[in-house]
């Protein structure tokens, strides 16, 4: 028979044996956590700003969202874009947009060399900090509770809304609470857990913040959690959430770098600096964060990446026109806002009218009878892609290739085009290669190259067609990445 003792001693032993295997799954698990932490601290890419420079572009990931990048009636647009806009032309780079609306998949392809810049309203936290280099912040905002007010709060007393919303962050316990996966948001809330002494339930998930406030006020989830500045934003497209219950001091938020990559978290940082002593930096804030109507009217608009997937009033057309050419309709789209904005009534200097820009001459040639009607220009201008298209077939057998001489054609006339053809061939390099025919291009505006005897066109202001193609292209990119579906056709490289 047991005795008490021997009855006590053996479920200490138990309760002893549980508490051990309770720590060494909590040790294997920090261990875990180290070990990953520690492979992907080994695995980082070596790319510093010597190597970004080499390869003349800066690449940013960024989120679709309505502060960090988005398409407006043809333009892109955010407030992280438009500061990254800068930064890339004040290190002399090309501006290539990566998107992810992950946290966590952000830092994999940051510090596998997938990205140069994490560019998201992301708040410097000690657990980032071990994974990633932040610059100097750009301003301080505390997180705040996303809920919805009652029913019918229009026709209530403020007092009765009071009572209804959370104000107190004890009210939390028990809570389920969205947020994105691996953000700050979450371990936040699991600190705020152990402060009211109470469990949160916290659910992460791959979606990023916008769509969860979103998902808030049509009443999919009851709460999530936001920086102050984006649910501001946000409650001028919702108003029937509330976002006046902060859960946390303010916090830092700024972009976030390579741990090995000194010089170019430096650059940055210079940039920075210099960038919050101009008023640029406070009108680009503003434009985002302190400009509700705009907001309001962007998000709102049928031509906003944000709503849909209408670029501009002449989609259905362009799609029509895009589909004789056997282009993706987004790459004509694309040529169309380069011309006249999307202005249809649009009239350059020299004389070029429409949609399209066409001059009076060529349009007379396609039979257009109204130079400002957008179908006809529209009509004309295919036609005349088209016959640029079989001009170059005859040289430029690959079709992405082909897209820039034809682009350069239409802007200068394939006269040109074909000269620095001549001058590369002269020079010993692949004429049937747009990276040297458009070196030989920007030459011809220098007279030791324009009056070669191959070159038989003459003086051409050769940074026009150039720059012509490239932005083309790169508004192509822009568009591909946040309207509609990708098409077959591959993405075009400038």
């Amino acid at each position: 028979m047991k005795t008490f003792f021997d009855i006590v001693s053996s479920k200490f032993a138990l309760f002893s044996f549980f508490l051990l295997l309770a720590f060494a799954c909590k040790e294997e698990g920090r261990m875990i956590q180290q070990t990953e932490a520690e492979q992907e601290a080994t695995a980082l890419v070596e790319l510093d700003l010597d190597q970004i420079q080499k390869r003349d572009t800066l690449i940013a990931i960024v989120n679709n969202s309505s502060t960090g990048y988005f398409i407006y009636r043809g333009q892109p647009m955010g407030y992280e874009y438009e500061l990254l806009n800068r930064l890339a032309q004040s290190l002399d780079l090309e501006l290539n947009i990566k998107l992810t609306s992950s946290v966590e998949e952000a830092i994999q392809m940051l510090n596998s060399g997938e990205g140069d810049i994490i560019a998201y309203n992301m708040a410097v936290t000690a657990q980032h900090k071990k994974r990633v280099a932040f610059t100097e912040h750009h301003n301080e905002v505390k997180q705040v509770l996303i809920q919805r007010k009652p029913p019918n709060w229009r026709q209530r007393k403020r007092h009765q809304i009071e009572e209804y919303l959370i104000r107190n962050p004890l009210a939390l316990d028990e809570k389920e609470v969205w947020v994105p996966a691996g953000s700050s948001y979450a371990t936040r809330l699991e600190n705020l857990s152990e402060e009211i002494g109470g469990e949160i339930k916290i659910v992460e998930k791959e979606l990023d913040s916008e769509t969860l406030i979103r998902m808030v006020a049509d009443g999919e989830i009851n709460f999530t959690v936001a920086k102050e500045d984006l649910a501001l934003v946000n409650a001028t497209y919702y108003s029937i959430i509330d976002v006046n219950t902060p859960i946390s001091f303010p916090q830092k938020i700024a972009w976030a770098t390579r741990a090995n990559a000194p010089n170019f978290l430096e650059a940055v940082n210079t940039w920075i600096r210099g960038m919050k002593q101009e008023a640029d930096y406070y009108v680009i804030y503003n434009k985002y964060y302190k400009s509700p109507k705009a907001n309001l009217r962007r998000v709102r608009s049928d031509y906003s990446s944000l709503t849909g997937n209408t670029i501009s009033p002449y989609d259905d057309i362009i799609k029509q026109a895009a589909d004789s050419l056997q282009w993706d309709w987004r790459l004509l789209a694309a040529q169309a806002y380069q011309e006249s904005k999307f202005d249809a009534n649009a009239e350059s200097w020299a004389g070029a009218v429409g949609l399209m820009q066409l001059m009076p001459a060529t349009g007379e040639m396609y039979g257009v009878s109204n130079m400002r009607n957008p179908t006809q220009s529209l009509a004309a201008a295919v036609a005349y892609l088209n016959w640029l298209d079989k001009i170059w077939e005859k040289y430029i057998s690959d079709d992405q290739e082909r897209i820039k001489f034809v682009l350069a054609s239409y802007n200068a006339g394939q006269g040109h085009v074909l000269d620095a053809r001549r001058l590369a061939r002269k020079h010993d390099e692949n004429p049937d290669k747009w990276a040297n025919v458009s070196k030989y291009l920007l030459l011809k505006s220098k007279p030791e190259y324009y009056n070669d005897p191959v070159a038989k066109s003459g003086y051409v202001r050769g940074a026009e067609p150039v720059n012509y193609v490239r932005e083309i292209l790169t508004r192509y990119e822009r568009y591909r990445q946040l309207v509609g579906e990708d098409s077959a056709m591959a993405s075009i490289k400038a």
